[in-house]
């Protein structure tokens, strides 16, 4: 987390507050767009670890997990630029976007099937 923040500073302050690049532009908002993106995913994956060590949750729930894979992804699509990648490649992004949505949807009507159960 601390490495995504300080990349994201020396970032802001290089490109920005030295002037040498527009914001407007649209790789610099891309660039600084995945690297607020970057440290959003640090700080919940350190959120994550911290529950573990601080002994409030057991194991790493898999759909924590999930949701950020999904978020690492969202990303990804964010910031590719589309005139530079394949039509391989997307279609990977693709179905690793439905692959990760099935599994989270699963596991979500386990979840609330479990509810249910528990409240009758």
């Amino acid at each position: 987390m601390l490495v995504a923040m300080y990349r994201l500073i020396v970032g802001i302050i290089h490109d920005l507050v030295f002037g040498f690049l527009n914001p407007l532009e649209h790789k610099v908002f891309q660039s600084l767009f995945g690297e607020i993106m970057t440290l959003l995913i640090a700080m919940e994956f350190n959120h994550t670890i911290h529950l573990v060590a601080m002994r409030k949750q057991n194991i790493i729930q898999v759909k924590t997990v999930l949701l950020i894979a999904i978020l690492a992804l969202a990303r990804k699509v964010i910031i590719m630029d589309m005139h530079e990648i394949t039509s391989g490649q997307i279609e990977a992004l693709a179905a690793i976007t439905l692959a990760l949505g099935i599994v989270y949807w699963l596991m979500r009507e386990r979840d609330d099937r479990f509810r249910d159960s528990e409240s009758d």
